[in-house]
């Protein structure tokens, strides 16, 4: 009995690591799909976002902005709107990347090289397609941005990581040795 159910351990471990990557895949295809926008559903996108992040920090903090003002607010805010959501994509995308490496027992640095390149590079052609979206041009300092996001979800990664093998994982692992002994 104990051979067989470590043999249902081992079988799920082996079919269930690989979906791990299945959060990446959606997130690129989440980024993807934004990027596909042409320039005005894009603006209007951020717009509303800026209009609804805005209405309720106004109810929240009781601030008594008019619906006016809050349009006003939100069409000034666009640049920030756009910028935090590139972040926010790539940001993601990193820890959804990163997290599956560090489970297959990639760290440290070679976590860094191989998530951190994976992420820009999928930000490098993804700035490319925009190239052919109407009214949407590449920018660097989008990449930037996005570079930005990607490495701050790899640290972020790095640190839950190591956090959690120092504190729920260890004691496991202990355990285990001390069964072996």
């Amino acid at each position: 009995m104990k051979y067989f159910l470590l043999y249902i351990k081992q079988t799920l471990r082996f079919v269930l690591k690989p979906l791990s990557f299945v959060p990446a895949i959606v997130m690129m295809c989440i980024i993807f799909m934004f990027s596909a926008q042409d320039a005005d559903e894009s603006s209007m996108l951020s717009y509303e976002v800026g209009v609804k992040v805005l209405t309720y920090a106004n109810e929240k903090f009781d601030k008594g902005w008019s619906s006016k003002y809050i349009e006003q607010l939100s069409e000034m805010g666009q640049h920030y709107i756009r910028k935090t959501a590139h972040f926010t994509e790539y940001f993601l995308l990193a820890v959804s990347v990163a997290f599956p490496l560090y489970v297959y027992g990639v760290r440290g640095l070679w976590l860094v090289a191989a998530a951190g390149s994976f992420c820009v590079g999928f930000a490098c052609l993804d700035e490319y397609h925009q190239s052919f979206v109407a009214g949407r041009s590449p920018e660097l300092r989008d990449v930037l941005v996005d570079s930005v996001g990607i490495f701050t979800g790899i640290i972020v990664t790095r640190i839950v990581g190591w956090t959690g093998r120092m504190t729920i994982f260890r004691p496991l692992s202990n355990r285990r040795k001390r069964k072996n002994s």
